[in-house]
């Protein structure tokens, strides 16, 4: 088997996520890491034994042995990022949401097409065994025509004004926060699951703590939910902590979900329910290996992952016999696996999210921007 080398870029909360999961394929070595400062990607070096560190990203991609780059950065570098290793002739696998704006995503769609550079932009989540499922059996027919879709992506790690992250920070982030950083997941799924695409739809967006208490230093994702006795200092806050949407799919399936940072108790409560003429089904990601079917003539059901037992599609995103879980980081490797493959074969299926996925992701929430603005439904 090919060794493929690759760099992790960012050493926060994904960076860990991404190294820890890409180095579960067997074939792909990390060749390096890329802080924000030199100081950082040598703490993450050496805990994660990754033989090089720098805090410059343009040394990285000069080395011609290192084939491929994981962009895990706060989004204002996405793009930059990117395009860089896509012109050093990199594959590039970025995390969501791909950009700022739809103009930088059509940029990188148009860069990558025209250096034929292997692209990935992490949509994990849909690739659960159990999500896979649901995907095979609303493919085959099984619960009818879809009517209706319903959710939410809650959680509740900034739910007080003392809860810091670079995400609150829109010159990091971008214009959206929660909707970008769980409501693209969201919406991404649906539309995956489904196979229609959003057609319209109509937005509310609200901020709950105009100011926030920023610490002096800074803070992993996740990492800083019970208060210290760091000092800090005002933060007035530009992007929404809640947000709500109303959504036609196609022309006649309705459906509508919320995405909230500040519900209590919800640690990554991302849920979704789907129903069709014949039958419904309902996942909810704290609990990833149970997929529950509906009827309405005749009793419910509740199926335990079980790969032996699905269809083969979706089968082979199951990688663990039945009762053996596979949750958040088998999602990722999932993606991870199938992207390498290509890597290591310009032959290989395009099976995962590629930058055409991100730009129809940056249009969505461009339309639920202009859409919370106006107060009113837009269209696709």
């Amino acid at each position: 088997m090919k060794k493929i080398k690759t760099a992790i870029v960012g050493t926060g909360f994904m960076g860990k996520v991404h190294a820890e999961n890409v180095r579960r394929l067997g074939n792909v070595e990390i060749a390096a890491v890329v802080g924000s400062r030199q100081e950082t990607a040598d703490k993450f070096a050496e805990a994660m034994s990754i033989p090089f560190a720098t805090s410059d990203l343009k040394v990285v991609l000069e080395n011609k042995e290192i084939e491929a780059v994981h962009i895990c950065t706060p989004n204002v570098d996405h793009f930059p990022m990117s395009l860089a290793a896509i012109e050093a002739g990199k594959a590039v696998l970025c995390e969501k949401p791909m950009t700022m704006t739809v103009k930088e995503a059509r940029e990188l769609v148009a860069g990558a097409k025209a250096k034929n550079a292997v692209n990935c932009v992490q949509h994990n989540l849909r690739y659960y065994p159990v999500v896979q499922q649901m995907r095979q059996m609303i493919a085959s027919g099984e619960l009818g025509e879809i009517l209706i879709v319903q959710g939410t992506y809650s959680q509740d790690w900034l739910l007080y004004d003392t809860d810091w992250n670079w995400r609150l920070d829109a010159k990091s982030n971008g214009k959206l926060r929660v909707m970008g950083d769980i409501g693209s997941h969201w919406m991404d799924m649906i539309q995956h699951l489904t196979g229609q695409e959003i057609t319209e739809l109509c937005a509310d967006l609200s901020i709950f703590h105009k100011n926030r208490k920023r610490p002096k230093g800074s803070v992993e994702t996740f990492s800083g939910k019970k208060a210290t006795d760091a000092e800090v200092d005002s933060f007035p806050i530009e992007t929404e902590d809640f947000g709500m949407v109303l959504l036609h799919l196609g022309e006649r399936t309705r459906g509508a979900f919320t995405v909230s940072q500040m519900s209590a108790g919800c640690k990554n409560y991302f849920a979704f329910q789907i129903f069709g003429t014949k039958a419904g089904v309902a996942w909810n990601q704290e609990q990833p290996d149970t997929l529950w079917i509906g009827h309405r003539n005749e009793p419910n059901q509740i199926l335990i992952k079980d790969g032996s037992l699905f269809h083969p599609a979706a089968a082979s995103f199951a990688d663990l016999p039945g009762g053996h879980s596979e949750g958040y980081d088998d999602s990722h490797k999932q993606v991870f696996k199938r992207f390498y493959a290509k890597v290591a074969d310009a032959n290989a299926p395009v099976d995962y999210p590629t930058f055409e996925d991100g730009l129809h992701g940056m249009i969505l929430l461009e339309k639920v921007s202009e859409s919370a603005e106006k107060r009113s439904w837009v269209t696709v």
